[in-house]
């Protein structure tokens, strides 16, 4: 068939005669100005509507209906244009003051890391360390921050440097909350002291909140939770062992928006786009949180301040991915975890790990068992 931009239709050759047809004629609309205009200008500026279904925040039929319905900022501002375009490596978009990441070769999974390992990609001393989680990613994945060797629980991996390093840095204030079995009957009191501070050697520390859980507690032992902000090294166990109630075991469970959730020892998920969102946020806004009851401290820039006023905006939180709530009001558009069409798996914890986390139903990735390793799921 030959057709012209001028005629929608075109010539054809039945039995060896040229016939010309015009659709038109059988109520084909011609093709418009407007839908023959390309998604991309030659600026690398997109329509929003594509980029955020690109982002994998919904289709793009409800990315239309989010920016029409006000839900949508860019740059700070509120936008209703259909038409209007972006440019994903320097415009900064927000779906119900959500954060999106508009470049989808950045990766953010969550790790349940189990005792033994060291919280790097490569251990000098041949110790056991991150790598064998992080084999089938073809990504160069960075750790944010550290858990100790004899500490469980939640740590982040990503390829994306940049938030690794601002994550991980000890003046970013985020909210940790940890799960600890510890020596000894801990009494009201002695939660009193840790919410009202206690002196170390490299100066005070408080926790925002410290609490006992039920059903944990023996005669010898005591299970408690303790959130803080603070990022100094052994904190937990410091303060702690400084009111008496030496750790035997320790689990991180949050950080910042995200939670641990059901994901067994030893395995890894890649975050859902809520998630993903509520932890570029935290990132966006240096980690502040709406101050806690007992306020707390802020990492080692920040000593003992309180929170953050707040910005007109509701607390940053990760919900649970396929929950219809997401993250900040990103109420039906949150999609489960694995984004981007990835591989996983699914899994749930027990022992300290299952305490006081949120539920999970994403996909991860298991690490490979290390000879003599030992499952934490039976303590």
């Amino acid at each position: 068939m030959n057709s012209s931009r001028e005629d929608f239709g075109g010539s054809f050759s039945v039995d060896g005669e040229t016939v010309e047809v015009d659709l038109a004629e059988f109520g084909w609309d011609r093709p418009s100005a407007a839908s023959a205009k390309p998604d991309h200008n030659d600026d690398g500026r997109i329509r929003l509507q594509k980029a955020l279904a690109t982002a994998g925040v919904a289709s793009r039929r409800a990315c239309e209906t989010l920016i029409t319905s006000g839900r949508v900022e860019v740059n700070g501002e509120v936008q209703r244009e259909l038409g209007s375009r972006i440019n994903p490596e320097t415009d900064t978009v927000r779906v119900d003051g959500v954060v999106v990441q508009m470049d989808v070769s950045k990766r953010y999974f969550v790790l349940n890391k189990p005792r033994g390992v060291v919280s790097t990609m490569r251990d000098e001393g041949g110790r056991p360390d991150l790598r064998e989680f992080t084999e089938e990613i073809e990504d160069r994945l960075y750790n944010v921050g550290r858990l100790d060797t004899d500490t469980s629980g939640l740590l982040i991996l990503t390829n994306d440097g940049e938030l690794a390093h601002k994550l991980a840095h000890p003046s970013f204030g985020v909210q940790k909350t940890y799960v600890a079995k510890v020596r000894g009957r801990v009494t009201g009191e002695t939660l009193q002291r840790l919410r009202e501070g206690v002196e170390l050697k490299d100066g005070p520390i408080r926790a925002d909140r410290a609490k006992l859980l039920p059903g944990g507690s023996s005669k010898t032992h005591s299970l408690i939770e303790v959130t803080l902000h603070s990022g100094r090294n052994r904190i937990v166990r410091r303060m702690l062992a400084e009111v008496g109630h030496p750790v035997e075991e320790l689990v991180r469970r949050q950080f910042g928006p995200l939670h641990l959730g059901t994901l067994r020892v030893g395995e890894m998920r890649e975050l859902s786009a809520g998630e993903r969102g509520a932890l570029l946020s935290a990132a966006d806004e240096d980690g502040q949180y709406p101050e806690q009851p007992g306020g707390g401290d802020r990492g080692q820039d920040r000593g003992a301040q309180g929170g953050r006023q707040d910005r007109g905006r509701g607390a940053v939180t990760g919900g649970r991915p396929g929950d219809g709530k997401g993250a900040r009001g990103m109420r039906g558009i949150a999609a489960k975890g694995n984004p981007h069409n990835r591989r996983g798996a699914s899994g749930a914890g027990g022992g300290l790990q299952g305490r006081g986390g949120r539920s999970s139903d994403d996909g991860g990735y298991r690490g490979k068992p290390r000879q003599g390793d030992h499952d934490e799921r039976s303590r």
